[in-house]
């Protein structure tokens, strides 16, 4: 699990491939990462919300599988095949 966590919190320092209103868009490793911009807590991940978010920046993540970490940079979504 640690290992997952680095090689995000590392993708995370790269450019964005895109904004939302509420994630960040890179790309990882892994697949397609969606860093919520809020810092609230929420109940459970937002990930419908992130693929409806996701078409706005020409992602379609509505077949993808999906986990999330949460990271020193936020709660992220992880989005991939």
């Amino acid at each position: 699990m640690q290992d997952i966590i680095k090689l995000l919190s590392d993708s995370l320092e790269q450019p964005p491939i895109g904004q939302t209103k509420s994630f960040t868009w890179l790309v990882t490793p892994m697949g397609i990462a969606a860093l919520c911009r809020t810092k609230e807590p929420a109940l459970k991940p937002p990930f419908e919300m992130a693929v409806k978010e996701g078409v706005e920046v020409a992602i379609d993540l509505s077949r993808e599988e999906r986990e999330f970490h949460q990271t020193e940079q936020g709660l992220v979504l992880l989005f991939y095949s």
